[in-house]
Order: structure tokens, then C-alpha cells, then sequence
């Protein structure tokens, strides 16, 4: 079997950039060593930057996401009970839209299927050969058929515990990693959002945050400690938490119910470099990892293969290597100014075990600073709306 590109993971950076050069001509297969109903049982946030809706809509997918997606022109940060609303519109004129990543990763899967191009899911023992060359090829398993797919270029989608950078030589990589000592304890819930924004709160207790999937499902989550298991929270203990890291008014208006889903997702930052070894890159959870306070996940994931794309396009259209050449050095920009926000995000609204009184006091500073500042309230509207590449 060959191809033009091979694109390991069928999660949204995978499809996206498979649907992208669908889209220019460039065939390619996407091999995924899961269902595609497991695919689709991951649970994920869904605030998508203006530039991840241009991406889905030059996709060929963005129809279902406006018609049902949720723009906000803005989130509100409190601090120990005291508010403050960042207007994205007011401040720099954009917005967001949230909209889950599994229905995302719907939309994009029901458009690969529909357009016949080939995703070969629950692909077993998946190798990778000769990318420091110029003729790559994947080895892999399939129904207990041993499989080989030639390819020009292989686009490595497969998240962090991904084989596409567990493939490359150690000595060709650096990494930079910090773990954080708390996670996300996150329950669904089918019940009416508590506001029609997001809410970021930060209170002595640790963090807590109200989002939303649409006008009737829910999402919350509270910080907890690393070594915490979900086991140990009931849904009463859990709204009863959230409750108390909320200001009053908002806790007033919560509306509780039985949870549909509740999980602890611990909190990481990591980059690996560079991202292009011979015919491989990196792209998504593979290359990077950012703690969600600032919603960049999924977002930096689309920004990796829309550049990835055009450079593809520009390699096969053009014959010039000038874009793949330049892929690695041109994400990284952008993946180190998204992980330095979620930094400065996760950092102003959790207690961590060393913050200790001078660090609260901090903290309180910088969210005076911002509810003081216009320019500071901008420099968020900014990041949190996405930078360009």
C-alpha cells in the first residue's frame, strides 16, 4: 500500500490535517491504533480559537459547529469572591466559540468517510522505518494481517504517549517538561450552564471552573490534589467544593444534578524539539502539552497542521521544501507564547503547595493589576483568543 502521506492518530490533528490536504489534492492515510468509537468516548474541552474555526471551515467542516457552537465575546476571572469580566470584543474586537473536541472529531470523521479516503482504525504494532531518509514507510497490524504502507512524509498526530516521538533517536531530541502537584477533577452534568460565559475562579481552597457544551450540558471542575482518585467524590461532595470556590451569586445560581461523566485529568507542560526529524513531524499532543487553564490544546493542535498543510502543499504544488524546512522553528514560536500563557493562567488562579502567604499576596496583585488595567485586560483578550502564527 502507498500513499503521499501517512498520518498516524486519528484524533482532530490528524483528521484536520488529512481533511486539509484532501482538500489540495494530497492523498493520504490515517492510521489509528484505537476504535473509532473510543475515538469518540474522549471527553475534551471545546474552546476554539477564531483561527481553528477559519481551519475547520477551510476543511469542509464547520457547517454543524455554526449552527450549534457557542461564541462568547468574553470570560470572567473572580478572585476570592471579587470579579472581573475580560471583553474580548470590546478590547481587540474577537471572539471564541466553544464547541466540544469530540464533536470536532465527528464532524471530521463523518467528512474522511464520507469522501471514501482511507482510515484503517485498530491498526496494532505500528512502526516506523527510514524517516531519516527519503523513502519512509510504516509497518503495522491489522486483523492479524501484517500491513506495510509506503509513504513520502510522515505526519506524527498521535498525542503524548503517542509511538510517532517515542521513534525518534533520543539523541536528536530535547525535551522540556514541568508536572504540576494537582489535577482537574471535571464532571459533566445535563443541566442549564451557571452563566453564558465562562467563569475562571480562583479562592483559597484552589481553582474552580464553570464552562459549558451547550445551553443544557454543563462542565465544572475544581482543582485537586495529584494523588486524588475520582472514586472519592461523590456528586455531593463535589458540588458542595464548587460551591464554596465560587463567589455567592454564582453559587446561588448553580444548578446541580446527577453527573454524566466525572474524571481527574492531571496538569502538564511540555514541549519536545524540534518537531521535523528527516521525513517526520510532530504535530499536536505529540510535540506539546499545555495545562488547559488557557485552552490552547486543541487550539495549538490546529495552528501545527495548518502550517503543516502548507507546507505540504507548497512541497508537492511548488516542489519547494522551503515550507517543510521552516515547520519546525515556525509552530515552536507559537507553541512557546501558548505555553507561556497557560503558565501565567494556571499560575494567578491555583494554590499550589508552596504559594504560602507572600505568593497569595502576589496573586491578589496581579488580578488587581488586571482589573485595573486595560492593557493588561487586552494582553489576555489577546492569548486567550489566539496569536497568530
Amino acid at each position: 500500500m502507498r500513499t503521499q502521506v501517512a498520518i498516524i492518530g486519528a484524533g482532530p490533528a490528524g483528521l484536520l490535517l488529512a481533511s486539509l490536504l484532501e482538500r489540495q489534492g494530497i492523498d493520504s492515510v490515517v492510521l489509528e491504533r484505537r476504535s473509532g468509537e473510543h475515538v469518540l468516548s474522549r471527553i475534551r474541552a471545546g474552546v476554539l480559537e477564531q483561527g481553528t474555526v477559519a481551519l475547520l471551515d477551510k476543511a469542509g467542516v464547520g457547517r454543524r459547529l455554526h449552527e450549534e457552537g457557542l461564541i462568547h465575546e468574553g470570560v470572567t476571572l473572580s478572585f476570592d469572591g471579587d470579579s472581573q469580566r475580560i471583553d474580548f470584543q470590546a478590547l481587540i474586537g474577537r471572539s471564541v466559540t466553544v464547541y466540544g473536541q469530540t464533536e470536532v472529531t465527528r464532524d471530521l470523521m463523518q467528512a474522511r468517510q464520507a469522501s471514501g479516503a482511507l482510515t484503517i482504525y485498530e491498526a496494532q504494532d505500528v512502526a516506523l522505518h527510514a524517516f531519516d531518509g527519503e523513502r519512509p514507510h510504516l509497518t503495522f497490524v491489522k486483523d492479524g494481517a501484517a500491513m506495510r504502507l509506503d509513504c513520502d512524509v510522515i505526519a506524527g498526530c498521535d498525542g503524548f504517549h503517542g509511538i510517532s516521538r517515542a521513534s525518534v533517536p533520543l539523541s536528536a531530541l530535547t525535551t522540556f517538561e514541568r508536572v504540576y502537584p494537582f489535577g482537574w477533577l471535571g464532571v459533566m452534568v445535563e443541566r442549564p450552564p451557571v452563566a453564558d460565559e465562562l467563569i475562571y475562579a480562583h479562592h483559597e481552597r484552589g481553582f474552580a471552573l464553570c464552562s459549558m457544551r451547550s445551553h443544557h450540558r454543563s462542565r465544572y471542575y475544581v482543582q485537586v490534589g495529584a494523588d486524588e482518585k475520582v472514586e472519592a467524590w461523590s456528586d455531593e461532595r463535589f458540588w458542595d467544593e464548587l460551591r464554596r470556590r465560587l463567589d455567592p451569586q454564582t453559587a446561588a445560581k448553580l444548578q446541580t444534578g446527577p453527573s454524566i461523566e466525572k474524571s481527574i485529568a492531571p496538569l502538564r507542560s511540555f514541549v519536545a524539539e524540534p518537531l521535523r526529524f528527516g521525513r517526520l513531524f510532530l504535530a499536536g499532543d505529540a510535540a506539546h502539552i499545555v495545562p488547559p487553564t488557557g485552552a490552547k490544546g486543541l487550539n495549538l493542535a490546529a495552528s501545527d497542521v495548518g502550517c503543516l498543510a502548507e507546507a505540504l502543499a507548497e512541497f508537492y504544488g511548488e516542489k519547494s521544501p522551503a515550507g517543510l524546512d521552516a515547520y519546525s522553528a515556525r509552530v515552536l514560536k507559537r507553541i512557546w507564547k501558548a505555553e507561556r500563557f497557560s503558565w501565567w493562567m494556571t499560575s494567578l488562579l491555583h494554590v499550589f503547595p508552596e504559594t504560602g502567604a507572600f505568593g497569595r499576596r502576589i496573586q491578589h496583585a496581579e488580578f488587581d493589576y488586571l482589573a485595573s488595567s486595560r492593557m493588561a485586560q487586552a494582553s489576555l483578550a489577546e492569548n486567550y483568543t489566539g496569536l497568530p502564527l
